[in-house]
């Protein structure tokens, strides 16, 4: 069963650690509550083998900033349930977890799509829980603004431009390259093509597709879907997963799993731009030696909000319309706000994005008499 060692509780959090177990299903999963001050938590719910405790805890306190950076009332939190999606029925996992876990939501926690879990499954978990409260990302055909809509990759994409525009590249014929081609990264390239920036590689688990004069996204999608892999795409050179991260691009988006960018492949990186459409995928340290060669750094919680700012949406009973817009809003001026203090003040962007997101979450905890001092 999961555990929590080594779990340090700051100023901030975590304000609940929930482990749950289904003796029956052989269900294990794990529900970080980070910070409430701002509002409910609101994060995600992955299914992946090898989730763990600490990563959980580690990417609900990205929430608690990423909401309070988009200036949403939420506060930060996430979930995982341990198991290979493509070995078990998802759907029995997906209630179980919701069985064990309906003591926490909607009051202090709603969840959310994430990785391996989508619309599908949320609808499920609002069924199992009788109320569609508990979770959003849910299909239109239940009043929900399912993330396949693409906010995310929408939001990451906004962002990007931000810096492109602050480093004078002109979005046509600039050229991106995706680590991850799932829901983020199916969107990151469509909305890439929609501004004129030319995806020229693409990695997923089965490896990496490269071509300098261009990939064709709509056929990538196609055949993403149809066989599961972006290395069966023809008109492109194959690599292996680690070479993606030297080709030379204008945007990088790590669109995928933490930690992806490390001492090991940091220098061998020829972009302008990163802009993190997964969580956590850079060390803070690496980004900000990154940052010293002249590489602009969004980090996750500024880039990738969009998801989220969706969530808020859904709660407000928005329109798809009315999403999309507000998410533009948001990310661009908030981009816009980081880049500028970062030159102001000369720190790198996220030590400048943290900052701000934790002015945002100390107001609220004192006010609400939840901060020592």
């Amino acid at each position: 069963m999961l555990s929590t060692p080594d779990i340090k509780p700051d100023e901030w959090g975590p304000e609940y650690v929930i482990n749950v177990y289904d003796p029956k299903t052989g269900m294990e999963g794990v529900a970080c509550i980070d910070n409430t001050a701002r509002g409910v938590a609101k994060g995600g719910i992955r299914m992946v083998p090898d989730i763990s405790t600490q990563e959980v805890c580690r990417l609900a306190r990205a929430m608690t900033w990423k909401n309070a950076l988009a200036d949403i009332p939420f506060g930060g939190g996430k979930s995982g349930i341990k198991c290979d999606p493509k070995k078990v029925n998802k759907e029995t996992m997906m209630r179980a977890f919701m069985e064990k876990l309906k003591i926490a939501l909607p009051d202090i926690y709603i969840g959310g799509p994430d990785m391996n879990v989508t619309e599908k499954e949320m609808a499920w978990m609002a069924d199992e829980a009788g109320d569609f409260r508990v979770v959003t990302g849910k299909p239109s055909a239940i009043q929900g603004l399912p993330h396949e809509l693409g906010s995310t990759g929408y939001g990451v994409v906004q962002s990007a431009l931000v810096a492109m525009d602050e480093l004078k590249i002109n979005p046509q014929g600039a050229t991106g390259v995706i680590e991850g081609f799932g829901n983020v990264g199916i969107f990151t390239a469509r909305f890439f093509k929609d501004h004129g920036i030319k995806t020229i590689a693409v990695s997923d688990s089965s490896g990496t597709i490269y071509n300098p004069k261009g990939i064709d996204t709509d056929e990538l999608e196609k055949i993403k879907m149809e066989t599961g892999k972006v290395v069966n795409y023809k008109d492109a050179e194959k690599l292996d997963n680690a070479a993606l991260f030297g080709i030379q691009c204008d945007v990088l988006v790590p669109g995928a799993r933490p930690d992806v960018i490390t001492d090991a492949n940091k220098g061998q990186l020829k972009c302008k731009v990163i802009s993190e459409g997964g969580n956590l995928p850079i060390a803070p340290r690496i980004e900000e030696e990154l940052e010293g060669k002249g590489i602009i750094v969004l980090p996750d919680f500024l880039a990738n909000a969009g998801g989220v700012i969706s969530s808020w949406c859904e709660t407000m009973h928005y329109t798809p319309e009315q999403m999309f817009d507000i998410v533009k809003k948001k990310i661009t001026t908030n981009t816009k706000t980081v880049l500028q203090r970062r030159r102001d003040e000369k720190k790198y962007t996220r030590a400048i994005a943290l900052q701000i997101a934790q002015e945002r979450v100390r107001a609220a905890m004192e006010v609400r008499g939840r901060w020592k001092g």
